[in-house]
């Protein structure tokens, strides 16, 4: 039996509650952590996916700000040369790169929203993966179990937050 239906689910859960009421709490935990881990895959494309697309309006963004610019210098051009019709041509046309511009930058922030929310969806999933994980290491299926039974950190990024963390307590504490 599905524990989960959404990456939501798994975010919002009470292990406790689930394990309490399992008929048999160490193959539901199985369970919830190969489900946990299914998900973890999913919200890590996901993750990545909002990341190439940040990737990707950045770029067509630098590019159209280049032909702005290309623009603009060809409407100089023919002022200087005295073609009023040609620069007014080379200006309508940047304008029309200028309203693209101001389209492709409201999507970067929508994209960077996106991506920034499916990170920390991503973090929140993987916190309940190493929580589960530390529960069936330690035999203890209440929240108890200690951070280091059966600790894991499951990504780079994960392991560089926690030593950041610490540096800064460490700073805090003075040593």
């Amino acid at each position: 039996m599905p524990y989960f239906s959404r990456l939501t689910d798994i975010v919002t859960c009470n292990l406790s509650s689930i394990l309490a009421k399992a008929d048999d709490p160490k193959s539901a935990l199985d369970e919830i952590i190969q489900e946990i881990q299914q998900g973890v895959a999913g919200a890590r494309r996901s993750a990545d996916t909002a990341e190439g697309n940040v990737g990707r309006i950045e770029t067509e963004i630098a590019e159209q700000r280049h032909v702005v610019t290309k623009w603009l210098d060809e409407a100089k051009e023919h002022l200087a040369n005295g073609n009023d019709d040609k620069a007014r041509g080379a200006i309508e046309r940047k304008q029309e790169c200028e309203d693209l511009l101001a389209g492709l930058e409201q999507q970067l922030q929508a994209a960077v929203s996106t991506r920034d929310h499916l990170r920390t969806t991503l973090h929140a999933i993987e916190a309940r993966l190493a929580d589960a994980k530390r529960r069936r290491s330690s035999g203890v299926m209440t929240p108890e179990a200690s951070p280091q039974d059966g600790a894991e950190v499951e990504s780079t990024e994960r392991k560089s937050r926690v030593d950041s963390e610490l540096d800064a307590l460490r700073r805090q504490l003075g040593g």
